[in-house]
């Protein structure tokens, strides 16, 4: 009946659960201090999804002792560079399994480069959203720089936004990574910004883009409203093809 079927276009469009809805496939790109490792954690937890970053997708294999993780192994203990046809056919394994195909995924920065995103979509996987965690350069050099951590707890603090007890124990302790400086960090931002050029060609009429200098709270907000469909600050309006 009509009012039937207007009602579940309307929950399609509003991104509330429909019988022929899949499971969430998200995408979540970041520089380095702005927040996404918080953000997944969160993601996870609202929408039940399963985390992958590279990093741990590759140990996996490793541990596991396959093919793929073999090969890795040897460019992993070599201190070379894993190649980009490597890790995609690792990424690739993984969001095949079960537990990805059931409860959908989050890919955790990745794809980072054009030829990573290219293979992706020749491979017919592409994300149902497109996360992008927006926060100004100086800001993320100032949270960079004023990071210490607590080599016994593993602490992150910030000397102005998350200090560190008053302990002079605990302060005589705390570490400064030496990638944590102004000129490292630079260079980061440069090589994070220059892939997402390469990226976002393959996801423009996808992604959002979430206003990252707010409190954390309020970018998962955001970020759930974009999720379940509901409207947010950063995201354009809705773009619509009907047939029938």
């Amino acid at each position: 009946e009509k009012k039937a079927i207007a009602g579940n276009i309307e929950d399609y469009l509003q991104g509330k659960p429909c019988p022929s809805k899949s499971p969430k496939r998200i995408i979540i790109a970041g520089p380095p201090a702005s927040g996404k490792g918080t953000q997944c954690e969160m993601i996870v937890e609202k929408f039940g999804v399963v985390h992958i970053s590279t990093g741990d997708a590759l140990r996996a294999e490793v541990a596991k002792g396959s093919e793929l993780g073999q090969q890795a192994k040897g460019f992993m203990e070599s201190g070379g560079l894993v190649p980009d046809e490597l890790i995609i056919n690792i990424v690739k394994e993984r969001l095949a399994e079960p537990d990805c195909q059931e409860r959908g995924w989050l890919l955790d920065g990745f794809p980072r480069t054009g030829v990573q995103a290219e293979a992706l979509e020749a491979a017919g996987i592409r994300p149902s959203h497109f996360i992008l965690l927006d926060v100004p350069d100086d800001i993320l050099v100032e949270r960079c720089v004023g990071r210490r951590t607590d080599p016994e707890t593993g602490k992150i603090y910030h000397l102005k936004y998350n200090p560190p007890p008053e302990d002079p124990e605990v302060q005589g302790r705390l570490v400064h990574r030496a990638d944590d400086t102004e000129e490292a960090m630079q260079k980061r931002i440069g090589a994070y910004h220059e892939n997402v050029r390469a990226i976002m060609p393959f996801y423009s009429n996808l992604h959002v883009k979430i206003d990252g200098t707010q409190e954390k709270k309020a970018i998962a907000g955001n970020i759930e409203d974009y999720l379940q469909g509901k409207p947010c600050p950063s995201k354009s309006p809705k773009r619509i093809i009907i047939a029938g």
